[in-house]
């Protein structure tokens, strides 16, 4: 008798062992993403852009500063695209890639220019 309880305590044990990590899930971290500020240095090329789905305009006199790839943890990642406030007199010069002549990568930070 106490071998059979042992083998259905055993079973039991295991069932609900199996239940409560079915309802788990393992969900990677989000990878902080910084926004360059400035020039940014990668030994690679960027991918080509990603194509964006641009939403309704969220106010007025917004405007559109497309996404780019950034450099950061030694990989590129896409910094997504996002409305700003307008900056009267000035357009909206966008991040954008440099090769530089020994190799490598420049990204040139976006900026408002008059």
């Amino acid at each position: 008798m106490k071998s059979s309880v042992r083998t259905l305590f055993g079973a039991g044990a295991v069932l609900a062992a199996g239940l409560l990590a079915s309802g788990c899930a393992v969900v990677p971290a989000p990878v902080p993403v910084a926004v360059a500020a400035g020039d940014v240095y990668a030994p690679a090329a960027p991918p080509p852009p990603q194509v964006e789905v641009i939403p309704p305009v969220p106010f007025v006199g917004a405007v559109w500063v497309g996404g780019y790839w950034n450099w950061y943890g030694g990989r590129h990642v896409w910094v997504p695209g996002r409305y700003v406030r307008a900056n009267p007199g000035y357009h909206w010069r966008a991040h954008h890639w440099e090769q530089r002549p020994g190799g490598g990568w420049w990204l040139r930070g976006g900026a408002w220019v008059r």
